[in-house]
This record gives C-alpha cells, sequence and structure tokens, in this order.
C-alpha cells in the first residue's frame, strides 16, 4: 500500500491482480450483475489508488479496507439504480421498466461461479449466526443497527457475530486465494 501510495503503477497492478477476484465476487453478490460488478471493480481500484495514502495498517490489512469500499461502492450502485428506476417508473410507467430488467437478468446469468467459488465456501463455513449477520450487512445492506432490530439482538452482540466472522472469512480467503505477502503491499 506504500508504494501505491506512492503512485508506484506496478504496485497498483500486484494488487489488482492479488485482490481483483475476491473484490469482484463480493460486487457480483451484492450488484447481482457480472458488467456493473466490473464498473465498481474499477471504481474501487480507483478509489484505491487516489486514497491509498489514507490506509491505516493499524486499522486492518489492505484486503479488508479495499472489501469495505467494494461493498460501499455496490451499496452506492444499488441506490443509484433504485432512485433511476423510481424516476423512470414516474416517467415512463411499469412497462419500460420490466422491459430492462429483462435485459439485465440475461445478464446476470453469465456470472462467472469460478470467480465466487472462494467466497461462497467461505461463507459457508461460517456459523449461521455469523453467516446470517454479515450477509445482511455486506450483501443486503442493512446497517448494524438495523441488523441488530431485525434480528431482535443487541448490538453488541451483532457487532461481534460480524468481526468474528470476518475474521474467518480473512484467514480462509488468505488460505484459498491470496498470498501471505499480498498483504503487504
Amino acid at each position: 500500500m506504500r508504494r501505491v501510495a506512492q503512485k508506484d503503477q506496478a504496485a497498483l497492478g500486484e494488487l489488482y491482480d492479488r485482490f481483483a477476484g475476491v473484490l469482484f465476487s463480493v460486487a457480483v453478490r451484492i450488484v447481482r450483475d457480472q458488467w456493473q460488478a466490473q464498473e465498481v471493480l474499477q471504481d474501487v481500484f480507483l478509489q484505491i489508488w487516489e486514497r491509498a495514502a489514507d490506509f491505516n495498517p493499524l486499522a486492518g490489512r489492505p484486503i479488508t479496507w479495499a472489501t469495505v469500499i467494494t461493498r460501499n461502492k455496490s451499496i452506492d450502485l444499488l441506490r443509484k439504480q433504485k432512485r433511476h428506476t423510481e424516476f423512470l417508473e414516474k416517467l415512463h410507467g411499469e412497462e419500460t421498466v420490466a422491459a430492462r430488467h429483462e435485459n439485465t437478468s440475461a445478464r446476470d446469468g453469465a456470472v462467472s461461479r469460478e470467480m465466487t467459488e472462494v467466497t461462497v465456501q467461505a461463507l459457508r463455513e461460517l456459523g449461521e449466526d455469523q453467516r446470517c449477520a454479515i450477509e445482511l450487512a455486506f450483501f443486503g445492506g442493512l446497517t448494524q443497527a438495523e441488523i441488530a432490530s431485525k434480528l431482535g439482538q443487541p448490538l453488541g452482540t451483532i457487532k461481534a457475530r460480524i468481526r468474528r466472522g470476518m475474521l474467518h472469512l480473512r484467514t480462509r480467503l488468505e488460505e484459498k486465494q491470496l498470498s501471505p505477502q499480498s498483504f503487504e503491499q
């Protein structure tokens, strides 16, 4: 990350090679569209390039930081699409929106299983409580407070479940997908 912060393009390329698969999987899982996930991934690496100097190694690992950026960018895209869809519904009625949705759904089927296999397997290994909390947060776009309310659990319990689950996921993804050197960039 220090090299990326110094605008070393080769370092950004190395970071991309190491993280792109996992980050793409996160984006696809949230936006449910391969093409839009690629757009999210591009935005994520642009933000990493522009804000690498803001990365704090004491706060977490680069993959964790990049995953949070990916989640946020994906949720932002969904919110933008929702506003756009609502506008179209008002402007053109339901038929226009339905036709556009059919085209998007056809592309959804083209998502590569290979890119998400590692992430899905790691999620399956989590306990039900941790997996549910993480899926609601990262794939459902809910805040921790919203998750606590929805599940009828204390906020501290939800935070602990997400934290423990994320630590487990990080360990499993490091073992299956990423080399230890990927976190030294």
